[in-house]
């Protein structure tokens, strides 16, 4: 078997001591003698199965006693309508545009309510977080919102926001469990975990406990409630059974290692890695300022749209794949997930050098 090196943005590289346990598993989980993909999900294993994640990331993420910890169907985009369905009671909420994600995000609160976007990056092209320590938060908000790592454009939030009393939601996705996070300091948290925590089909929110309302909009859908899905404990309807127990297996893995502090250093040495030759380079260059750099997704051109194509066909038949940026802004971006092994990232910097050689 030859594994290549997977830089997607997601669905991404999972760990492959995850995906050995998932292979020794699939027929028969533990003695129960069917896979996690037949049994049912009120039955004793599978409630063993959920409970054991969510006690995991509560561990991992130290998340306090007062929030619930949901896993949800739908993916981001589900959320984008799900936060202000449930929490825009005033029909207003300010917004951080850092990228497409939050933009999108702002996009769709707009079908609920009043948006206000009390700072954005669009004037240089989401290209850096603009400066977030004075914003003018409007008084009757019902909370703020940020997407702290914006997969697309490469930039990540440092330093939180003061919201002035107002919850702080944000849109975690491509950061998740890659360092450590203070879970106190926002109402609610989220994340798709097809990016780096499983396989597509599971967004994991974690919510406090006063957020948790009746007095959702009037024309909230049973399934769109977050109260529906905490009474019921992720289990209102069949969740995305298959997924939870590999995003648990994940959970186990990081544990291993030594948690998201551990996991931290390793991500911060794999940036360095790429960053460090982006920065000496003639040829290839970031379109972050270094300030806001993620650690998780790197963008990089060279500033010629042939060469960029060149480079991204070169590199798919020498196993580095998925390298091309997003459709919406071209050149290439390198997405440095916790299951992405830093002889990967080695790989892809010799490569480059190797590339940049040849095209002096």
């Amino acid at each position: 078997m030859s594994r290549v090196y997977n830089f997607s943005a997601g669905p991404a590289v999972l760990p492959e001591e995850v995906l050995h346990t998932a292979r020794d598993e699939l027929m028969e989980y533990g003695t129960s003698g069917m896979s996690v993909m037949e049994m049912s999900h009120r039955s004793k294993d599978f409630e063993d199965i959920l409970d054991t994640a969510e006690h995991d990331l509560r561990t991992l993420m130290g998340i306090p006693g007062n929030y619930k910890v949901l896993f949800l169907q739908g993916g981001g985009c589900t959320q984008f309508a799900m936060v202000p369905m449930n929490l825009m009671r005033k029909k207003s909420a300010d917004y951080v545009i850092t990228g497409q994600w939050s933009k999108k995000a702002a996009q769709e609160a707009r079908i609920y309510g009043e948006v206000h976007e009390i700072a954005s990056s669009a004037d240089r092209n989401f290209s850096y977080v603009p400066d977030l320590s004075n914003m003018k938060i409007t008084p009757k908000a019902d909370y703020v919102y940020i997407c702290q790592n914006e997969t697309v454009h490469g930039t990540t939030i440092r330093t939180l926001p003061d919201t002035q009393g107002k919850p702080l939601v944000a849109d975690i996705s491509s950061m998740f469990l890659s360092e450590p996070v203070d879970v106190s300091r926002y109402g609610v948290i989220w994340g798709g975990v097809q990016k780096n925590v499983g396989p597509a089909g599971v967004t994991i929110v974690i919510i406090r406990d006063d957020l948790i309302r009746d007095d959702v909009l009037p024309f909230t859908p049973t399934m769109l409630k977050y109260k529906t899905h905490s009474e019921n404990k992720s289990l209102y309807n069949t969740p995305p059974c298959w997924n939870i127990y590999i995003c648990g297996l994940v959970f186990k893995w990081l544990l291993k290692l030594g948690g998201t502090e551990a996991m931290h250093k390793i991500n911060m040495e794999k940036a360095k890695l790429l960053y460090d030759y982006l920065d000496g380079s003639k040829l290839f260059h970031g379109t972050v300022e270094k300030k806001d750099r993620s650690l998780m997704n790197v963008p990089f051109v060279t500033g010629n749209k042939e060469l960029d194509a060149e480079f991204c066909t070169e590199a798919e038949k020498a196993g580095l794949r998925n390298i091309k940026g997003h459709r919406s802004v071209g050149g290439m971006r390198a997405s440095l997930y916790n299951a992405m092994p830093i002889e990967g990232v080695k790989a892809l910097v010799e490569f480059m050098a190797a590339f940049e050689r040849r095209h002096a």
